[in-house]
């Protein structure tokens, strides 16, 4: 079963209108010859990739930024826990709910939680998967419900009803209201999902190790993303050095920049 939950890849492969298949690699046949009889001017597929890459970017950096911010606050907590104001308490409260953090533990333990979930996840690995999932922008999901990541929903009218879906299903595959809701949402389910615990602590293996955790990295832990596992996992790992994504996963703020500015003003080794 997928995890909030994605869909399989069905459509890439039929979907990729003159884009690539997964690795990027061949267009369709029938493809081609439409756009050799078409009167518009061909793009290249290199174009219609840096596109798409650029058209993700802004969104995956804003989103990042967003995490960023509630991670700084979570480290303005730790260097004060005993002296939280009210509006503290609700700040944290929120955190400990969207990450799924348990509510019993004391507040040292609940911050020592989040810190593991409250971070960034690299570009390289958002756009790879949004290629992938959405078949380059083109699948119906992505077009009709801004949904780049295939991530499901299981309120009736949540979403788009795949057509896919078994008999007694009663998930859909969840509308946004914008791309970037997508990206968030995306980031979120990775930073708080048990499914992906691997993932995060790959992240906080690098960190510790003082490295700027890498999207071809953090794939690893995406084995229960998909019903292929690990095959899913290098497809993933595939596209990202096909594509030198791991360009892209330092154009914002390093999640450990502010961890070290934190230490440093709280006397922290």
């Amino acid at each position: 079963m997928r995890h909030i939950h994605q869909l399989k890849p069905l459509l890439i492969a039929s979907a990729l209108t003159g884009l690539i298949l997964s690795t990027g690699c061949e267009q369709s046949k029938d493809i081609a010859q439409q756009e050799k009889n078409s009167t518009t001017p061909a793009i290249s597929v290199s174009e219609k990739k840096a596109n798409f890459f650029a058209y993700l970017q802004p969104m995956i950096e804003q989103a990042n930024s967003d995490v960023l911010t509630q991670r700084q606050q979570l480290l303005d907590f730790e260097s004060k826990p005993e002296q939280l104001k009210q509006g503290d308490h609700k700040i944290l409260a929120a955190l400990i709910k969207t990450y799924r953090v348990d509510d019993k533990l004391n507040i040292s333990e609940q911050i020592e939680q989040l810190k593991t979930k409250v971070n960034t996840i690299p570009a390289a690995l958002i756009l790879a998967q949004a290629a992938n999932e959405s078949a380059w922008g083109t699948s119906r999901f992505a077009r009709e419900g801004n949904n780049f990541f295939g991530q499901w929903c299981f309120s009736k009218g949540c979403g788009i009803v795949p057509n896919s879906r078994n008999s007694g299903a009663n998930h859909e595959v969840a509308s946004f209201e914008s791309p970037l809701d997508s990206v968030k949402s995306y980031i979120r389910n990775l930073n708080s999902h048990p499914a992906y615990a691997l993932l995060r602590t790959l992240r906080q293996q690098s960190i510790k190790q003082g490295q700027s955790p890498s999207g071809e990295t953090l794939a690893q832990g995406l084995v229960s993303y998909s019903e292929r596992g690990e095959e899913y996992v290098k497809e993933i790992q595939s596209m990202i050095r096909y594509n030198k994504l791991s360009r892209f996963d330092n154009t914002h703020i390093e999640n450990t920049s502010i961890d070290k500015a934190a230490s440093s003003s709280t006397g922290k080794g």
